[in-house]
């Protein structure tokens, strides 16, 4: 499978109605070998009480896009661990995430996101590490 196939593929499979990513405001934008970008649209299903971006469609955020990173060179994975740094409240139209391998391995790849919001300031980081299947 080509560069190409493979991105073409994983757009395909995560930027698809009743995926959970998808039906929650998350878009995988870009994806090459060892590197994916995707962004949350904040809406008032993605909001927690104090008015801020929750936690959790933040993680939800970087998991997703992690995994594109993580199965970027081929194969399939799932997540097996995750940690988040959540620096700052996150509020804003968008939360745009990036994620860079800090390996990528036959059995793990452990992968490093960094989420920031439409004013290019970082909200969060974190590390995921996946289980790749193939």
């Amino acid at each position: 499978m080509t560069d190409q196939e493979r991105t073409d593929f994983i757009f395909r499979t995560v930027n698809t109605p009743h995926q959970f990513s998808y039906e929650n405001g998350i878009t995988v934008t870009h994806v090459e070998p060892g590197y994916a970008k995707g962004e949350l649209v904040v809406g008032p299903n993605s909001i927690n009480p104090h008015k801020n971006v929750h936690g959790g469609a933040m993680a939800t955020l970087a998991d997703t896009v992690g995994g594109c990173c993580a199965c970027s060179r081929g194969g399939v994975c799932v997540t097996a661990g995750s940690t988040m740094e959540f620096l700052r409240p996150a509020f804003g139209k968008k939360i745009f995430c990036v994620a860079t391998p800090k390996k990528m391995g036959r059995t793990l790849s452990v992968i490093q996101v960094v989420l920031t919001n439409d004013q290019d300031v970082v909200v969060a980081t974190g590390t995921f590490t996946f289980f790749m299947m193939d």
